[in-house]
């Protein structure tokens, strides 16, 4: 399953590190991330990571998985540029905003159990998983498939800067995240969509 790294790989033990340093401590999943990342960055044919917004990651769980991909793509939730689609699935997609290609990577589904049956006698689950998904090849390790998004990219980037005030509430909204209906303009909890209530 090893064999002579991609040179895009070279640069997989510094993303480890940074993962490593923003949870003090290295898992498997974050090697996962970072794998997901750079495979991306091949599949869409730009540089990663990136310093622009020009990539879009939609994560779909949080976690030490999400931030092995910010690592490696350069995507993260506070630039805007990662969206966390809670799913509870260790997958993401990636999609160049400026062409609109998009493709899903997830680890194979049977990658755990391989491990596990492959590992030296005494070998440690966690210490198999995080030798192999440094090591084996990506097409051992992920499968990837091209996709195409069902919302709208544009509307979900939105435009900086726009404000507006919810009718009922008094709060700020940005981002495009308000509702119109005829004659209110609502945030999101105030049109219904709350996921809280007062204590």
């Amino acid at each position: 399953m090893t064999a002579p790294a991609p040179p895009r790989l070279e640069r997989l033990p510094a993303l480890l590190e940074q993962s490593a340093a923003l949870h003090r401590h290295l898992c498997p999943r974050q090697v996962l991330g970072a794998r997901i990342g750079l495979k991306a960055g091949e599949w869409l044919g730009l540089d990663f990571p990136r310093s622009d917004k020009r990539v879009l990651v939609f994560v779909e769980t949080d976690g030490c998985f999400a931030d092995g991909v910010s690592v490696a793509s350069g995507c993260w939730l506070g630039r805007r540029t990662m969206r966390l689609v809670d799913h509870g699935k260790v997958a993401a997609t990636f999609v160049d905003t400026k062409t609109g290609r998009a493709v899903r990577i997830a680890p194979r589904p049977d990658l755990r159990a391989r491990v596990r049956e492959g590992r030296p006698d005494g070998q440690k689950r966690w210490d198999a998983y995080m030798a192999a998904y440094q090591t084996w090849l990506d097409e051992a390790l992920l499968t990837v498939q091209p996709v195409r998004l069902t919302l709208d990219l544009a509307a979900l980037i939105s435009v900086a800067g726009v404000r507006t005030v919810c009718d009922r509430c008094g709060e700020e909204i940005i981002n495009g995240r308000e509702v119109t209906s005829p004659g209110e303009t609502l945030c999101r909890d105030c049109a219904g969509e709350r996921y809280w209530e007062p204590g």
